[in-house]
């Protein structure tokens, strides 16, 4: 067998374990092992490609190369590692940003090897589309970790003229790609570069906080393509195939997310959504004159305790309590009376697709008491109690009830159809889309204020005690 055989056959096995890792990323019960079955690919085909020999006989070369990949591993185990769940978002961005900016800089080393005049032109054609579209993922990305890591206001930045500015600047990168590609001019090249860089930027200013993960999920997107674009330029089949598989699969999950909000893609990157925030009060204040019933963990604890069947509706607000294995204990704790309990998980609860999924997993909950927005709202009207533990957008009633609101035609949790709703929150500040929740005012309606752990732990303490 030829050395080339050989690679192609080992770039092949490696291929296999990216689509198995995809294929295993798509249910909570095999994530673990489809990461495994992805790094393991990685593994393989990094390995691999250092036992060329065009890689480990230049010294020079395989001194940086290891050199970079210690540097990189340093700084990313701890970040994996420490990072909180509530931070996860903006890690997958700033690292996606990463990748798509090491996309543009292997196309940028490429083009600068072209032995320009005799190459031809889908060659640069490959370059100019790498860098244009992994400059684009890198700033892009790197202003979505600002608005995540609240380094800048979550809300939509506009500016007069911004339709106009924006306009000038995707015209001036066109016209900048169309210059390069006839001259294969290098200063043109980095002209390219940096226009493409303000287009990241001025691309996601104007996108709200709560639609920031839909767009990390596109930006992931474009990030593979930049990879494919740079395969095309090595000659990397490799490099072809798994980029394709990202930029498909980050197309797929941004529309998932776009239909899981009931909106189109274009609304969200170009309504400036989010830009509005309502009043809210503080913790059992009424709002514009209302009043809301509030509750002690001893009410709420009896009301769950001799309840039949019980529905958990995680949100944000769980993620940054950290209180996901209190919420299991407390399921357990029903459970030992002989109540039904599920857990309600929307396809956008959270900061991203899966947030809760991750987070109840690491609490131990058994697979089967999860059930997806669908198979919920089929059983909420047979629930006695639903309860909302730190979630507001995502059973607020507005989504299909007010054509104004901002989040009209969202798929919901329908809580509402539950005899008693509970809700668990700090205050009676609105939900990441900035808008008041009607359902906090219903007569049926139980508010109970303060930590989402902590109100748990007192919640196990009173069914306990029941």
């Amino acid at each position: 067998m030829s050395r080339g055989t050989a690679t192609d056959l080992v770039y092949l096995i490696a291929i296999v374990g990216f689509i198995l890792a995809l294929k295993g990323l798509s249910s909570p019960k095999r994530a673990r092992i489809g990461n495994l079955a992805g790094a393991v690919g990685m593994l393989i085909a990094v390995g691999w490609t250092f036992s060329l020999p065009e890689v480990h006989s230049d010294t020079h070369n395989l001194v940086l190369m290891l050199i970079a990949m210690v540097i990189g591993a340093a700084i990313a185990v701890p970040a994996a590692r420490l990072v909180k769940m509530t931070a996860m978002p903006q890690m997958v961005a700033i690292f996606n940003g990463v990748g798509g900016g090491a996309a543009a800089l292997v196309s940028i080393t490429e083009f600068i090897g072209l032995p320009h005049g005799t190459v031809a032109i889908y060659k640069i054609a490959e370059v100019l589309f790498g860098v244009l579209v992994g400059s684009v993922s890198f700033a892009g990305s790197a202003v979505a970790f600002a608005k995540l890591q609240e380094l800048m206001t979550g809300r939509p930045v506009t500016y007069p003229g911004q339709q106009a500015i924006n306009a000038v600047v995707g015209a001036g990168v066109l016209a900048l790609a169309a210059a390069t590609l006839a001259t294969s001019s290098s200063t043109l090249l980095l002209l390219l570069l940096l226009a493409s860089l303000v287009l990241g930027v001025i691309f996601v200013l104007p996108i709200g906080g709560a639609d920031v993960p839909v767009l990390i999920s596109l930006l992931n997107s474009f990030t593979g393509l930049a990879v494919a674009a740079s395969g095309f330029t090595l000659d990397s089949n490799l490099l072809i195939v798994a980029g394709t598989l990202v930029g498909a699969s980050g197309i797929l999950l941004t529309r998932m997310m776009s239909q899981a909000m009931g909106r189109s893609l274009p609304n969200i990157l170009f309504s400036a959504f989010g830009s509005v925030v309502t009043a809210s009060g503080g913790d059992g204040q009424s709002v514009e004159g209302r009043s809301v019933r509030t509750g002690t963990s001893d009410d709420v604890g009896v009301l769950l305790a001799y309840a039949r069947k019980v529905a958990i509706v995680p949100g944000y607000g769980l993620a940054v309590a950290q209180a996901q294995h209190t919420a299991r204990e407390l399921a357990d704790s029903l459970a030992e009376r002989g109540v039904e309990v599920f857990y309600a998980i929307h396809p956008v609860a959270g900061r991203m697709p899966g947030h809760m999924n991750v987070l109840l997993a690491e609490a131990n909950v058994p697979y089967d008491q999860l059930k997806e927005m669908d198979e919920a709202n089929a059983e909420m009207s047979t629930v006695d109690v639903a309860l909302v533990v730190g979630a507001n957008d995502v059973v607020n009633p507005a989504a299909k009830s007010s054509p104004g609101s901002p989040i009209y035609g969202m798929p919901i949790i329908n809580v509402d159809q539950a005899a008693n709703v509970v809700f668990l929150k700090r205050s009676m500040r609105p939900g990441f889309a900035g808008i008041d929740n009607e359902l906090l005012y219903d007569p049926k309606t139980t508010m109970l204020f303060g930590d989402a752990k902590e109100s748990l732990a007192k919640l196990i303490t009173a069914v306990v005690a029941a």
